[in-house]
């Protein structure tokens, strides 16, 4: 297993686990502190779910961008660490 930020661009992998810790799963939109957005998770509604494949599309200086299913989805690289995968073969 390694961070999702580590792929190369071109490589595929699957989602092994996804490490957010409580405040990240209660982010809010701004307008509610939290209470609507209880027990809810942001990397999960974006895509990133274990057993999902994912591709690197690029990785610069800024956001890495990824595929997942067919969407094209831009990410920090901070976030991208805390996503666990596994190069697919």
């Amino acid at each position: 297993m390694m961070p999702l930020a580590l792929l190369s661009p071109g490589e595929y992998a699957e989602i092994v686990h996804v490490n957010v810790n409580v405040e990240e799963k209660k982010a809010c939109c701004g307008q509610c502190d939290g209470e609507r957005h209880k027990g809810e998770n942001r990397i999960e509604e974006m895509g990133f779910r274990a057993g999902k494949v994912v591709e690197m599309l690029s990785r610069g200086a800024g956001p890495l961008l990824l595929r997942i299913d067919e969407s094209r989805i831009a990410i920090s690289r901070g976030m991208a660490m805390k996503i666990m995968v596994r190069r697919a073969q």
